[in-house]
């Protein structure tokens, strides 16, 4: 019973559905109509990458070593002098797989055989079972990435959706996780519901056609499970903050991507998505800092990072179990996580908006939220703010702004990385009607474990939704 995964990357559930109702996807239309359209949340970074891993690990990505695309490395274990830092932008994407916990088990360890492609993910996969990972390749996306040739992603989508398929229909995988880029590519350079990105996502539709296709021809479909999923969603950037400047023009040594060689800096401010940002302070401190030890020296900081007209949110973490959530004209309040319950304490005001929670678990949490502008937010900030590589403050994007306004090959007229319900709700299209309700993306792996027959392992973040 085959399990095939395509992740739609960057494609919003509502931008998918009007594409479907308007007759563009029939493939996918046909699939909702027999299984089933759910939306579900992503999590906190929304951000390519880090929101691979509830897919393929079934955990937040933050506790297991995937904070964001860029980050700091205050122990000074993964990454090297003299900058220490890590981006997953460019050939640093090679230590994903090394910098993850290597007590989460991937699914690509548990169901053999497997093939991953454009996975950033892919522990657990033998050479055989990469696509999208050798040289030739790496230097045609890196060629298609800095020129900004958005029509060239388009064109890998499509050779790498009939490599998908063809070996799918010769090898007979048990699981298949394929990344197809083109809807995130296109909505970054044109908008998220520009032309060219119903281009893309006729992409995803063809390469579902062929997988059904061969998959009735051969009379495995009945035993195939297909799914459409995506990893975060978009909203438009008028304005682009340059986050790493205005850091500086406060009087602070930064070192931020690309510009990472700095001397004595005192400040790293690691940019994803680009609408989050993990600040760094006490950058000589091997172990992390936690918020009220550093009142008295960064206070002003803080209070400049709520001022900026950039900035919904900032995260300020007080320990593990703790973090404290400011914003600018409504006031700051506490998330806080214990044996499984969540709280959400308004102090000065009520940032997200929802009002008290108290001791709640997580699909309460999460049922308590999924309206707001800010859908699983406790849950997503508990688990980030508390992961071992976060920053000591945490930074979530006012509407139409983003973090970085230097050094993108392609301005970004739309983008992602915040808690807003614009990129945290995202589709998940099955062929085959669910029994239970699906909640967030960690739900996929455990969920894909059950299909395949095979047992879910303890500790997840995710529940079977079959």
């Amino acid at each position: 019973m085959p399990v095939i995964i395509l992740v739609a990357d960057g494609a919003r559930p509502d931008t998918l559905a009007a594409a479907m109702d308007g007759g563009a996807l029939p493939a996918l239309a046909r699939l909702r109509a027999e299984g089933g359209a759910h939306v579900v949340t992503s999590t906190f970074p929304s951000v390519t990458g880090p929101a691979y891993a509830p897919f393929l690990l079934g955990r937040y990505p933050g506790p297991i070593g995937l904070p964001a695309l860029r980050w700091y490395d205050r122990t000074r274990t993964h990454t090297s002098f003299p900058h220490y830092t890590r981006s997953y932008v460019g050939h640093e994407m090679r230590h994903v797989d090394g910098d993850l916990d290597p007590d989460s088990p991937t699914i690509f360890e548990l169901a053999r055989p497997a093939i991953g492609a454009l996975s950033v993910i892919g522990r657990g996969l033998p050479a055989g079972g990469r696509m999208g990972t050798g040289i030739g390749f790496a230097l045609r996306a890196a060629r298609t990435h800095f020129t900004g040739d958005v029509r060239g992603w388009l064109a890998m989508d499509r050779q790498m959706g009939r490599d998908v398929a063809r070996r799918v229909r010769e090898e007979r995988p048990r699981f298949v996780f394929a990344a197809l880029t083109g809807v995130d590519k296109t909505s970054h350079a044109e908008g998220h519901d520009d032309g060219l990105v119903r281009d893309a996502m006729r992409i995803v539709d063809q390469v579902a056609a062929e997988l059904r296709a061969d998959a009735e021809h051969g009379a495995w479909w009945a035993e195939t499970h297909l799914w459409i999923v995506s990893d975060h969603g978009h909203s438009p950037v008028k304005s682009h903050d340059d986050l790493a400047a205005g850091v500086e023009a406060l009087g602070h040594r930064v070192i931020a991507h690309p510009l990472i060689f700095r001397r004595r800096p005192d400040v790293a401010v690691m940019v994803s998505g680009n609408a989050m940002a993990h600040l760094y302070v006490e950058l000589g401190q091997r172990q992390r800092p936690w918020w009220p030890a550093l009142a008295d020296r960064w206070s002003g900081l803080a209070a400049a990072m709520v001022a900026r007209e950039s900035v919904d949110l900032v995260l300020l973490p007080h320990g593990p179990l703790r973090c404290e959530v400011r914003a600018r004209d409504r006031g700051n309040a506490f998330v806080e996580h214990a044996a499984g319950f969540y709280r959400y304490l308004p102090d000065s005001g009520d940032p997200l908006g929802i009002g008290e929670l108290r001791d709640m678990n997580g699909d309460a949490a999460y049922e308590a939220t999924i309206d707001s502008d800010y859908p699983d937010s406790v849950v997503q900030i508990a688990h980030l703010a508390g992961a071992a590589r976060s920053g000591e403050m945490i930074l979530s994007a006012a509407r139409d702004w983003d973090f970085r306004a230097r050094f993108e090959p392609i301005p970004h007229f739309s983008s992602h990385g915040a808690l807003h319900r614009e990129h945290m709700l995202v589709p998940l299209i099955t062929n085959r009607p669910v029994t239970r309700r699906p909640r967030r993306t960690v739900d996929v792996m455990p969920s894909a474990l059950a299909a395949l027959g095979l047992p879910i392992p303890s500790g997840l973040d995710g529940q079977s939704f079959l």
